[in-house]
């Protein structure tokens, strides 16, 4: 039994739009026939016969005769239509919800429905949102415009329902499961047959809910509590474990070090979850009892705390609970500080350490007693530092036992997850905190704690942004079921193939008996790479078991929404952090449109191009003839692929993206099998990417007609590759210098190791992350791991050395092909060193009115003494910088003079000035890519297609690519038609009057309308 809310589906209804051919006479006829079929069991079936066979455009025959909607099924049924349709335009969602929420309780479903002159006919699934629209305003006459808005609102209201059982009783459903299981093994004193993980939770369940029941037993009795103590009654003992339990698990699964998490994060986890559960549930319970337990309140008060419970009452019984969550937030607007997190935290923390254990294998004799030791032990530990930053540092650890880490990699279907795919289309943005998901906290920005982000958000939001926004969250996904068959069968088998990773990990070497100082260093290397290697393959492990787990939950759903939200540049990511199409390519091929369109002649092309393009291995960089002519010569491969994808030749596994190829195999077995391929529903998104788009932004800004060139804005026969360029060149600088003295040339021996090793493979990442600011330390890193995947160089110093001189030869290149992409770098650098040395953030605005502003400042360490250990808590200079005036000024009574000046000393240190000015051009670039995606994703939605999109990346439909590659060019175009330095330039002189910044960088004379012309740009 899973632990997760369960998701179950709603039959579907199908509607199918006839039109009769328009004749000249008749041009202003909008009569239009429609067909809807609703699936019953064939004991209610009722045999209605056409008094007048229509005209058809379906292969139905005219006489064919069809089930009748029977009265008293439909008025207990859940049948409907899709909502997609109706949701796609933000007026008619914001009108079906309003009619959802007012009109539950008051109108009933009519018990027969008259169905005139109509033919119940089953069509495709693909259904038009401007179909539905018509449907609505064209049939008013008819009567069917009320019974399709009540089929719609019942629907909707079902799955909003679910919806918020999702968001709001996820735990509590938890509990009762622990609870039933408790109960069943005191009834039967019998433990119930579960599987090890699950097993060892609902152990632990029953004594650390009876521990912390005495914990809020002895903090009630206290004068004088502990800071936390105030807080540690605020839930039911069992649903304080349950959250303890599940959030600890889960910071073991996802933590880059497995089996041990910090205390301060998973203290600060465990702090958050109990918080954010006391303010969903607790405004009821405050004042339930209010009028009768207070003696000293005005009655005044009383009243209005009776006033505000009623309107919250009424408001959930009239299933308007978004409105009710926002009263009740506003009524606890109060949040609980850090330091209250980690130290309620910590002591359940401790309370788990205390009361969990884990109980090895019997494999001793029956009188020995049983090998029970602690789940998990508190101790130091030297790691890495976060964020990036160099050397290591103690740090206090949650550790698990080597039993429990073990079993960590099956525990991703027992864990909850909040923030789960929505039933229902998200909330439209409208303000900084209001859209998304219905109950849980929803950002339509990631400030990461920048309050000065946060300000400059809610002063000026960004309407045209959260326009965007909500065009993608309303975009309908499904799971391909037979994709994740696969992957699933794949999984369980435990082989390492198909980008999937081994369950097993890799043999530790053993100690040689030697005392010689190489082979213990050799040693030493091999062991630290060896549990290198099981770290990273235990995280990629949970990472699928999550992802797979949630792909399970939702396989039956009709259809479901990812609400998206802004990182602080601009770009669009899905709320919900593991399936989805931003993911892995086990992710992507198991998702799919949840509307269908016909391939159409142009579509089925497009699907041969992208299924190359997933095969990849240099095939995509071939024109288009090339790669459909490598499709159709595959037609056998393809089509035993999609047939026998485990039992057959497995062609599909050699691809790069294998999932996604087995997906397009899948589609496009289907279309060359049809009779009419053309006609065949497709759900498969196809992609369109940019060819290394942070160079086309540059060579767009720069306006250089070479770089333009080498990165496709300009028409050629087939597309120009610039990680082959960039390759033959750094394969030309190490030619020569294999040739000269290696006494004199130290780089002369690694140039003859290196240079038959240089390919377009080893310098991609490279040349993609260079302009967005990777450091010389980080592309060192990058050609070293490419450099391994070869092994042709074992020793791990020799690695590291030729790793170095590689990375420096490839930055060298890059900056002799994209000389103006660096003289812009440059000049965005040198503004942004400026406006950092006077203490202030880098802020600018995207054309489409998002601020920006660089949260990049000095962090403060503030100490709080728990029941565990002492913890250093990381906040922004202006958060620290409060915090000590308030204690200066109150505890150690110095006088004021004093205190602001302490604050003016911290606020000096606010800025990290050599961030602010690195980070400063990638940032710019990345806020003009997600400029240009949300463009093209508002211009798609007033043209009527369906529009996903990864940063560079541009889905739709196989029917839509063409429409989708004429949008994106002219928005591409619009964007850089505009004077952006210019104005970037104004704009910091407006805001800093009194600093002087560099000149513009001179810029050539590439003329842009010949991106509308490129084939390549996108492709």
């Amino acid at each position: 039994m899973s632990s997760t809310v369960s998701f179950h589906p709603i039959p579907q209804v199908r509607i199918h739009k006839q039109r009769r051919t328009p004749s000249k006479s008749h041009k202003n006829n909008h009569k239009t026939h429609f067909s809807l079929f609703i699936p019953l069991p064939s004991n209610h079936l009722k045999i209605l016969k056409l008094a007048e066979p229509p005209l058809l455009s379906s292969s139905f025959p005219s006489n064919f005769s069809l089930p009748a909607l029977n009265p008293k099924l439909y008025k207990n049924s859940c049948c409907s239509t899709s909502l997609q349709s109706q949701i796609v335009l933000d007026s008619l969602q914001e009108d079906l919800i309003e009619m959802a929420d007012g009109q539950l309780n008051s109108e009933k479903i009519r018990d027969d429905i008259q169905l005139k002159g109509r033919t119940f006919v089953e069509g495709p699934p693909c259904v038009n949102a401007l179909f539905m629209r018509g449907l609505c305003e064209r049939s008013s006459s008819t009567g069917l415009k009320s019974e399709f808005k009540d089929m719609e609102r019942k629907k909707y209201n079902l799955l909003k329902k679910r919806q918020t059982l999702a968001e709001t009783e996820c735990w509590e459903n938890t509990v009762e499961e622990y609870r039933q299981f408790v109960q069943e093994m005191r009834e039967k004193k019998l433990a119930p047959n579960l599987p090890q993980v699950k097993a060892l939770l609902v152990g632990w369940f029953e004594p650390l809910k009876t521990a912390i029941e005495k914990e809020q037993k002895l903090q009630r009795s206290k004068i004088r509590k502990p800071e936390y103590g105030y807080h540690m009654d605020t839930l039911p003992a069992d649903k304080m474990a349950v959250i303890v339990m599940h959030t600890v698990m889960a910071l073991l699964m996802v933590d880059r070090r497995p089996g041990c998490v910090r205390v301060i994060q998973a203290a600060l986890q465990i702090g958050s979850a109990i918080e954010l559960e006391v303010k969903l549930h607790s405004f009821l319970e405050k004042t339930k009892n209010a009028r009768k337990n207070a003696t000293d309140v005005p009655c005044g008060l009383l009243r209005e705390e009776e006033i505000q419970r009623n309107r919250v009452t009424s408001l959930i019984k009239r299933k308007r609970l978004f409105e009710a969550a926002k009263l009740v937030s506003a009524e606890d607007s109060n949040s609980w500080s850090k330091d209250i997190q980690a130290k309620l935290g910590c002591r359940l923390i401790e309370l788990l350490i205390e009361t969990a254990y884990v109980q090895y294998p019997i494999n001793q004799s029956a009188d020995s007693p049983p090998d029970v030791r602690p789940a998990f032990t508190h101790k130091l530990k030297m790691l890495c530092h976060e964020k990036g930053r160099p050397g290591v540092k103690s740090h206090g650890v949650i550790e698990c036992d080597p039993l429990l880490l073990k079993a960590t990699d099956n525990i991703a279907r027992y864990m909850v997850i909040p923030y789960v795919p929505m039933l229902i289309p998200p909330k439209n943005w409208k303000g900084y905190d209001k859209g998304g998901y219905l109950f849980l906290p929803s950002y339509v920005i990631r400030t990461h704690g920048s309050r000065k982000l946060e300000e400059a958000m809610r002063k000026t939001p960004p309407k045209q942004m959260q326009k965007a926004l909500n065009t993608l969250g309303n975009t309908k996904w499904r799971i391909n079921k037979k994709v994740l068959g696969v992957a699933e069968s794949l999984w369980a088998s435990g082989v390492n193939t198909a980008g999937l990773f081994n369950c097993e990990d890799v043999l530790l070497p053993e100690m040689p008996q030697t005392e010689e100082p190489a082979e213990l260093r050799a040693w030493a290397w091999s062991m630290r790479r060896a549990r290198k290697t099981n770290r990273e393959q235990h995280a990629l492990r949970c990472h699928v078991e999550l992802n797979l787990s949630v792909a399970q939950k939702m396989r039956d759903e009709e259809g479901f929404y990812y609400p998206h939200n802004l990182d602080f540049r601009g770009r669009a990511y899905p709320m919900h952090p593991h399936l989805n199409h931003l993911s892995s390519d086990l992710c992507r091929g198991v998702l799919e449109f949840g509307e269908g369109r016909p391939l159409g002649k142009s579509g089925l092309q497009w699907l041969k191009i992208h299924l190359a393009n997933l095969y990849a291995g240099g095939i995509e960089k071939l024109s288009y003839e090339d790669r459909v002519a490598f499709v159709e010569n595959h037609l056998d491969d393809i089509s035993d692929s999609a047939r026998n994808p485990i039992s057959g030749k497995r062609w599909w596994f050699t691809a790069e993206d294998p999932f996604q190829c087995l997906a397009a195999c899948i589609d496009l077995s289907e279309a060359l099998s049809s009779s009419s391929p053309d006609n065949v529903i497709s759900h498969l998104p196809i992609h369109q990417d940019g060819s290394c788009n942070g160079l086309q932004h540059y060579a767009a800004l720069g306006r250089d007609s070479k770089e333009a060139a080498a990165v496709n804005l300009v028409a050629r026969g087939r597309p120009a590759d610039v990680y082959s360029e960039i390759a033959a060149r750094v394969r030309d600088i190490m030619e020569k210098d294999s040739r000269k003295n290696p006494e004199t040339e130290p780089n002369a021996l690694l140039a003859k190791v290196l240079v038959d090793q240089v390919d377009r493979r080893m310098v991609k990442q490279t040349v993609m992350t260079s302009v967005y600011g990777v450091t010389s330390v980080g592309a060192r890193e990058q050609i070293k791991r490419r450099l391994a995947e070869k092994g042709l160089i074992t020793d791990d110093r020799l690695l590291f050395t030729a790793s170095s001189y590689s990375a420096q030869v490839t930055i060298s290149a890059l900056g002799q092909l994209f000389q103006a992409a660096h003289g812009i770098m440059d000049w965005l650098c040198d503004c942004a060193k400026v406006i950092a040395a006077k203490n202030e953030p880098v802020r600018w605005t995207t054309p489409l009115g998002l601020p920006v502003v660089q949260p990049y400042c000095r962090i403060k360490q503030h100490s709080i003494t728990t029941c565990l250990q002492t913890l250093s808590l990381e906040l922004e200079g202006e958060a620290v910088g409060a915090y000590l005036f308030l204690a200066v000024s109150t505890f150690c009574r110095f006088t004021s003079y004093f205190a602001h000046w302490l604050m003016r000393v911290l606020f000096d240190s606010q800025i990290e000035v050599k961030k602010q000015r690195t980070a400063f051009p990638p940032n710019y670039v990345h806020s003009l890519d997600g400029t240009h995606m949300m463009m093209t994703a508002l211009a798609c939605r007033d043209a009527g297609l369906q529009f996903a999109g990864v940063h560079d990346s541009f889905w739709t439909h196989a029917h839509d690519v063409d429409k989708m590659n004429q949008i994106l060019r002219e928005k591409f175009v619009e964007l850089y038609n505009m004077p952006l330095l210019e104005q970037l330039l104004e704009s910091f002189k407006e805001s800093y009057p009194s600093l002087t910044f560099p000149p513009l960088p001179n810029r050539g004379d590439f003329d842009l309308e010949e991106v509308l012309e490129s084939p390549y740009f996108f492709n």
